[in-house]
């Protein structure tokens, strides 16, 4: 039995994950640095082969956790046979690369929006980070398996297709672990990004989310569990009830999370939606360098 956590050799500051157990064949890489951008892998083992959710922000880290993976299974000699990508964006594609053989399974909308072309600029933009890893020939895979509803991928393994950073996110339970892998559908100690969002829809998603997992491995930030997921649900709540101005949004612990430049943009979002209006954010278009 592994320990609970492994350190991953000495890596760049930026790409130093850490291998939690989370139960048989169940196992995370969980990226030691906090913040958008910085994100989680999930590993699931099956006896017909393995099953990843996302693959890390850039093609380097998709490759360094695939090596990693390696080593863990040893000489089980398991194809790596199902990639579930939980969004489109690029924290969670943009090392898919790596996992180019397996099958891709997202919701309808995560496919359309991969199949359309990478805007480079923007990517560099809304993640300074990595803005190296994307030169004008960077891409990501595209979805070969889309899920719309509750199904099954593997005996072990349900993913749903639900309303979370976009109109459609996918998220991935080890159903009989209780190990919810969330993705881009939540986001513990980080601020998450709403540009695309219903923000009141997230919130009733994570609330229905919670009272059904034990454990959650967020997209974004340490393990953690349904209380963490309430606290997001709270927090886009806030967002809603300050109706477009960002110094109204209520206190709460989302003071303290990383990317606080978010709040303006989830503000303005929820007071968007409110309206019936499905533009992206002003605040948004500033970030990325369009407005």
């Amino acid at each position: 039995m592994l320990d609970a956590y492994h350190s991953l050799g000495t890596l760049n500051p930026m790409q130093h994950p850490y291998l939690a157990e989370l139960g048989p064949g169940i196992y995370a890489f969980i990226n030691a640095d906090i913040g958008f951008g910085h994100s989680n892998i999930g590993l699931i083992i099956d006896g017909d082969g393995l099953t990843v959710i996302d693959t890390g922000p850039t093609p380097a880290y998709g490759q360094l956790v695939q090596n990693q993976i390696k080593e863990l299974i040893g000489e089980l000699d398991l194809p790596l046979k199902r990639c579930v990508v939980t969004s489109s964006r690029v924290p969670f594609t943009g090392g898919s690369a790596a996992y180019w053989q397996a099958a891709f399974y997202g919701s309808d909308v995560t496919s359309g929006q991969l199949d359309g072309p990478v805007n480079h600029y923007a990517i560099r933009r809304l993640l300074p980070d990595h803005a190296g890893h994307y030169g004008d020939e960077f891409k990501t895979r595209p979805v070969t398996h889309e899920v719309s509803e509750a199904a099954w991928i593997t005996p072990s393994t349900q993913c749903l297709a639900i309303a979370g950073e976009s109109p459609s996110t996918l998220i991935a339970q080890a159903v009989e672990a209780g190990v919810l892998f969330a993705g881009a559908f939540a986001s513990f100690g980080v601020t998450p990004l709403a540009f695309d969002a219903e923000p009141a829809a997230w919130a009733d998603s994570l609330e229905q989310v919670a009272a059904q997992v034990d454990t959650v491995v967020p997209g974004h930030g340490a393990i953690g569990g349904s209380g963490e997921l309430l606290t997001q649900a709270a927090y886009l709540r806030a967002c809603v009830a300050a109706n477009g101005e960002l110094g109204q949004l209520e206190k709460g612990p989302w003071d303290t999370w990383t990317n606080p430049e978010y709040h303006a943009i989830n503000v303005e979002r929820a007071a968007l939606v409110a309206r019936g209006d499905s533009n992206p954010p002003i605040s948004f278009l500033q970030l990325l360098g369009l407005a």
